[in-house]
């Protein structure tokens, strides 16, 4: 075991200076060399079959190692950004620590939340500037009873007077007991 764990070590540090690496101008510069040199060469070679496999065994085994070098540095860099997304979502009140972690989850459940992200869009251009939407809303509440007027077919209130606040199942509850009070 420690002695893959040093593999792995070894192979994160070569793969992130390989990564650096060919990310840079002059990587790209010698490629391109290599390549105008391997054209200029075919007339010397006749444009032969061996000629032509040069370049594409070079090319075929690069382009393989770097799809794992790539990989593995697309890999880290979404685990940072992961992290700060989790830290920001821990940080901020109100935010929804469910989406901790949400690279989790299937790909039902993602579209699932999606869905859930989709309505609280529309709900939000409705509601009242400063209303406080969450996530972790109920999806089945009941809409406020002093809904947009029903001309207004796109689901975007056309001025400040049309939103409306937004009420849980027990706030709207709460409220319809003091209407009939």
């Amino acid at each position: 075991m420690k002695d893959a764990s040093a593999v792995e070590e070894v192979f994160a540090k070569l793969a992130n200076k390989i990564s650096q690496a060919t990310g840079s101008f002059w990587t790209f510069a010698a490629a391109l060399l290599v390549v105008l040199a391997w054209a200029a060469t075919g007339p010397i070679f006749h444009y032969s079959e061996t000629w032509q496999l040069v370049i594409n065994t070079g090319t075929t085994i690069v382009t393989f190692l770097m799809v794992f070098v790539i990989q593995h540095a697309q890999n880290k860099d979404m685990r940072a950004v992961q992290l700060k997304l989790n830290e920001l979502i821990a940080a901020v009140e109100g935010a929804s620590n469910r989406l901790i972690d949400v690279e989790d989850l299937t790909d039902r459940e993602l579209e699932h939340l999606y869905s859930r992200f989709q309505t609280l869009a529309k709900t939000a251009q409705k509601v009242s500037h400063g209303a406080k939407l969450s996530i972790d809303s109920d999806p089945d509440a009941e809409a406020p009873s002093d809904a947009p007027p029903p001309g207004n077919d796109h689901g975007h209130a056309h001025n400040e007077a049309e939103k409306q606040p937004v009420h849980s199942k027990a706030e709207s509850k709460a409220h319809s007991k003091k209407r009939r009070h």
